[in-house]
């Protein structure tokens, strides 16, 4: 199999991460992608090597939509740039990151930039304690918040916190690093649950986890290439009901891209289509000797676990 590596810089650092590396995998049914990111060992790498070998050997399910919406995901970054990002993306809902830096002028950076009738949702990655989840949403309550995303890291904690807002809140690391999300019971806990599909081994498999654990659901990207956002948008279009803008704009986050036509969205929306890799654009980003054989070792090791 003839795989090709990339190496992207991102416009601006992400949870601590200044770059995507990964493999393109081809096959009969098109292009994957495998992009752990590097604090991840073989037994959670696993469900993305399955990922990248599922999209590129098998068909994904039938989409009942063709038209992706999406909302800007905004970094822990200074209150202008995070005008502008929001400004310049075309969406109506925006996901910011908190947690890091001024939130407080963050949020009003976006609340401005999106007018009152935009969408914001607040994405915390588990950074919160209760005590400081309930006091710190109850303090931006007032910007109308569409909901939070893993406010607390514990399902315990999140169930408490639900009783204590009034606030949506969506399951996101609860479901993508369960030993079986297939078994998850998130009612009393969360409103709404967070799909990734590398990181939940696919998009067939992440459709089976979103039956069975039965609440609305929203697609969101792992920070992949194009190829790798082409599978969140297939499984956003086979999900029986989509509720809320998929954060599936992420390819904004990058220096460049693998295909020549990237998925960005235009007025709040990806269209569904699956771009195969371009050679000039392979051959801008592609790794170096170092990274290629670091990201092969973790190839052979995610088959292996």
């Amino acid at each position: 199999m003839d795989l090709s590596t990339f190496d992207i810089p991102l416009c601006l650092p992400f949870r601590g991460v200044t770059r995507r590396h990964g493999i393109l995998v081809p096959g009969p049914a098109g292009w994957g992608e495998f992009s752990p990111f590097p604090e991840y060992g073989p037994e959670l790498t696993r469900h993305w090597r399955a990922a990248a070998t599922e999209a590129a050997t098998r068909s994904w399910p039938t989409a009942v939509r063709s038209s992706i919406p999406v909302n800007v995901t905004v970094p822990a970054t200074s209150p202008q740039r995070a005008h502008d990002i929001v400004a310049g993306s075309g969406c109506t809902t925006a996901k910011v990151k908190v947690g890091e830096g001024d939130d407080l002028a963050r949020i009003e950076a976006v609340r401005d930039a999106l007018g009152p009738s935009g969408k914001i949702r607040l994405d915390v990655n588990g950074a919160w304690d209760l005590d400081e989840a309930a006091r710190q949403i109850r303090r931006f309550i007032p910007f109308d918040l569409e909901y939070v995303e893993q406010p607390v890291p514990s399902a315990e904690d999140m169930g408490r916190l639900r009783r204590l807002v009034d606030v949506p809140l969506a399951a996101d690391e609860l479901v993508r690093l369960s030993d079986d999300p297939h078994h998850l019971r998130l009612h009393d806990v969360a409103d709404l649950i967070v799909l990734k599909v590398q990181p939940l081994g696919g998009v067939w498999r992440a459709l089976e986890i979103a039956e069975a654990i039965g609440l609305p659901a929203v697609v969101s990207s792992a920070v992949e290439t194009s190829v790798g956002i082409a599978a969140g948008l297939a499984l956003a279009a086979a999900l029986p009901e989509l509720r809320y803008a998929c954060g599936l704009a992420t390819v904004l986050l990058l220096e460049g891209d693998v295909v020549a036509e990237p998925l960005v969205p235009v007025r709040g929306h990806i269209e569904l289509r699956r771009p195969a890799p371009d050679g000039a654009a392979l051959l801008t980003w592609v790794a170096g000797d170092e990274e290629r054989r670091r990201l092969l070792l973790r190839w052979e090791a995610a088959a292996a676990a």
